[in-house]
């Protein structure tokens, strides 16, 4: 009896302790409080968010990254960042992170990151009041790689009732819509404009939301519980008018094969970091594969390998196409990039010309005639 009542009260005990909040997590919320809601009055992104990410990415700012470089967020170099620099194992070993110079510079860092990167543009125009969508919109984006990165972000949230800050912030707005204006005008501002070099080029998010769109590739469908992500988006992608360009349409929906090797056609940008997340890769496995450094997000429509590439081909030759380029071939034939300039015994830098012959396999002893093959 004495044995039951012990381990009863040793129940009861954990799950109070359990109910009762974290102190190093209130200490957090009430020192960046104050900061999230600025940035959320400055930007639009929600102070519940914020304040949420910045908890389970830091660890209530008790993360050695943290501690050490200031970086609340998880935030990696990617190619534009010039300023101090960490290296920390996350993903891959080793891999580069932003040091600042406070906690406020991160906070508002983590700001611009968002609001600069296409593939989160749709973000912008959800309610700010919908933690929910935004937390579902951000996994969809690629911002995290965890399966359960919107249940802990809505855990968070709810349990150290984050969405006050939010609410606060839109009643000094005196409505809520004028916050959306906000946020709406984040997403139009920042998002990247149609060049006059090409078809394949990012797409500009249309304003009208209802308008049902299809895209090439489809990471993943949007989840029944954010009704608030709109038609126009699936998956973190901005999504493309109908009018498809003609490479899109000559390769089929979904996964296929290449020389072997499963690939498929993305859009311009789309999150290489969702992709990996949904075809169970490391980032650094699907840039290697796909012959790519240091960018998070496609600029282009184009092949993405999601197993490694081929190292020859059965085909004897590829003939070059105008503007066509050695990792243009590489991504085409499902060849590795070093492999095809192997073959061909010439780097990368050697221009291409149109009508040329490139080694797809180990060249014959049989020396061809024309004199715009290379042998």
């Amino acid at each position: 009896m004495k044995r039951l009542l012990l381990i009863g009260f040793v129940f009861l005990t954990t799950a109070l302790m359990a109910q009762m909040p974290n102190p190093k997590v209130q200490q957090y919320i009430a020192a960046y409080k104050d900061l999230a809601m600025a940035e959320m009055q400055r930007t639009g992104i929600p102070a519940s968010i914020k304040l949420a990410q910045g908890i389970l990415e830091s660890q209530a700012g008790e993360s050695p990254l943290s501690k050490r470089s200031n970086n609340h967020f998880g935030i990696k170099c990617k190619t534009e960042w010039t300023g101090a620099r960490t290296y920390h194992d996350d993903d891959a070993r080793g891999e580069c992170f932003r040091v600042y110079n406070s906690v406020e510079e991160s906070f508002k860092d983590h700001s611009e990151f968002l609001r600069t990167r296409a593939h989160y543009s749709f973000l912008f125009l959800l309610d700010p009041a919908d933690y929910k969508a935004w937390a579902n919109g951000l996994k969809k984006a690629g911002y995290a790689t965890s399966k359960t990165y919107p249940q802990q972000l809505i855990k968070t949230i709810e349990e150290n009732n984050l969405q006050q800050f939010s609410e606060l912030v839109i009643a000094q707005k005196n409505t809520r819509q004028d916050l959306i204006k906000t946020a709406e005008a984040t997403a139009v501002n920042n998002q990247p404009q149609p060049s006059q070099s090409g078809p394949n080029q990012p797409v500009v998010l249309q304003e009208e939301p209802k308008q049902t769109v299809k895209t090439a590739v489809i990471v993943e469908d949007v989840s029944d519980d954010n009704d608030a992500l709109t038609e126009t988006v699936v998956s973190g992608i901005i999504a493309k008018p109908k009018q498809t360009t003609q490479k899109a349409k000559s390769y089929p929906d979904g996964v296929f094969s290449i020389n072997g090797s499963k690939v498929f056609y993305a859009n311009a940008g789309t999150s290489l970091l969702a992709i990996a997340d949904q075809y169970d890769l490391s980032m650094s496995k699907l840039l290697e594969y796909n012959d790519l450094d240091g960018i998070d997000v496609l600029n282009k429509d184009q092949l993405i390998f999601i197993e490694k590439k081929a190292r020859k081909s059965e085909k004897d030759f590829h003939i070059v196409e105008a503007d066509e380029t050695w990792y243009d071939i590489s991504q085409k034939e499902g060849i590795a990039l070093k492999s095809l300039l192997e073959l061909n015994n010439l780097k990368k830098e050697v221009p291409l010309a149109k009508g040329e012959k490139i080694h797809l396999k180990p060249k014959t002893s049989v020396v061809a005639k024309n004199p715009a093959t290379r042998l």
